[in-house]
């Protein structure tokens, strides 16, 4: 039938009641074949001279571009128990609206008049403040009404001293002077008793001059003893200016130590103040922080703490909620080979779950429910999945995302890379290569 052999076998069978099989043999089916094939070949080759845009595909997930953004969870500041709440599950609340009263479970807050009481008790510290003030300050005139004292005392003594060093000197004049009435009246004395003796003078004139020689003698020495005593007093009134400078120095020492210990009782009240002050403002915050409020406008997404009654610790979370406003973004992951090809601004189609669309992943124009994105940020460090984080945020110069989009819903990207022909493309894949990195300054390089 296919004529490889010699030996027909047309000629022993007969086929002529056989039609499928004389059309197959005719020389127009020939023919038919060859035209299709030919077409098809043609219509290869055109498909392989084809643009096709490579792109990297990874999936990812719905997220916001800001932190305060994201949805989040509200906690307690200070641990109570669970008075009253005032929301429930898929409320809207404002920036702040009450969501929950707690009360106080810790006996030291316990007292409904702490905080006057605490007043009380800093009006108090402050009197003490100001009365220690006060005492270092009349301490203080004290010093200054010694020093004024001092002077005049110190004034009266120089003068004092003055006149005992006239009298010292005056007494001294006299000393000399007795002395020297004392030897004229002992030479006269001596001069009569030889006239005595000679027979040229009485016995009573020479017993006269010996009397007139024991006054003079009595004269020095009642001279010398005042003038000794003149020298005593000079010596007293030096000794009494010291005694007047040192008793008020050891006045002044004595003063100043009470004013150093007024000071430091004050310091140490000023230091009770400060505590007291610190203490009422803490007491104030507390008392505020019994209501817990919305930080921002956002829906009450899960109470996490149900009940009356129940007690939460210090920092526990008692609500999550979801922002109203926010900015969407897709976050997604590549692979550490792909990171060199992306840059900032890069575009990014983006299916949504969700969203029905029609994908011909190398032609983006063609395709049908894809949403554009840029990239707008790449982490610097590679994650726990071993993979880059980047961020996608909408293009402003296509069409907005659907906005009925939520936080944490799947997505599926293809992030756009070079225009090349389908056959390089196919090509690549066949022997494993990585797609063509470029940039727009190496692209213009190479076309000058």
């Amino acid at each position: 039938m296919l004529n490889i052999s010699n030996n027909s076998v047309s000629k022993a069978e007969n086929f002529k009641h056989l039609h499928v099989l004389k059309r197959v043999e005719s020389k127009r089916s020939k023919r038919l074949v060859k035209r299709v094939s030919l077409v098809v070949l043609l219509l290869l080759i055109i498909i392989a001279f084809l643009p096709w845009t490579q792109n990297i595909r990874t999936n990812g997930k719905v997220t916001t571009l800001k932190p305060d953004q994201r949805p989040q969870s509200i906690n307690t500041v200070i641990a109570g128990r669970i008075e009253k709440w005032y929301v429930q599950e898929g409320d809207l609340v404002k920036k702040g609206d009450t969501i929950a009263f707690i009360s106080e479970v810790k006996d030291n807050y316990f007292d409904p008049l702490l905080l006057p009481r605490t007043q009380d008790q800093l009006t108090l510290k402050e009197s003490t403040t100001d009365a220690y003030d006060k005492k270092a300050s009349a301490l203080n005139q004290q010093v200054m009404a010694l020093g004024s004292q001092l002077n005049l005392k110190l004034q009266q003594a120089k003068n004092k001293l003055l006149q005992a060093e006239l009298k010292v000197e005056r007494d001294s004049i006299a000393y000399v002077v007795a002395q020297m009435n004392f030897k004229t009246a002992t030479n006269q004395a001596g001069r009569t008793d030889s006239l005595f003796f000679d027979g040229l003078k009485s016995k009573t004139d020479a017993e006269n001059r010996g009397v007139k020689a024991q006054q003079a003698k009595s004269y020095e020495m009642e001279a010398k003893n005042k003038w000794l005593t003149s020298k005593n007093e000079q010596i007293n009134s030096q000794v009494e200016i010291r005694n007047i400078t040192a008793k008020y120095d050891t006045d002044v020492a004595k003063i100043q130590a009470d004013i150093f210990t007024a000071l430091s009782s004050k310091y140490d009240s000023e230091s009770m103040v400060a505590k007291l002050e610190n203490q009422y403002a803490n007491y104030a915050l507390r008392q505020g922080m019994y209501y817990i409020l919305a930080p921002q406008d956002a829906y009450i997404a899960k109470l996490v703490t149900n009940g009356l009654g129940e007690v939460v610790k210090e920092g526990s979370p008692v609500v999550h909620i979801v922002p109203t406003n926010y900015e969407l973004a897709v976050e997604l992951f590549v692979a550490p080979i792909d990171l060199p090809l992306l840059k900032i601004n890069q575009e990014v189609r983006i299916i949504f779950d969700g969203w029905p669309a029609i994908v011909f992943s190398g032609w983006p124009n063609a395709n049908y429910g894809t949403y554009s994105g840029v990239v707008y940020g790449i982490d610097m460090y590679l994650g726990l999945n071993g993979k880059y984080r980047v961020l996608v945020k909408p293009n402003p110069n296509a069409a907005p995302w659907p906005k009925a989009l939520r936080y944490g819903g799947g997505t599926n990207n293809m992030i756009l890379l070079e225009d090349v022909f389908i056959f390089y493309e196919i090509w690549r894949k066949i022997n494993g290569f990585p797609p063509n990195f470029y940039t727009q300054e190496n692209t213009q390089k190479s076309k000058k």
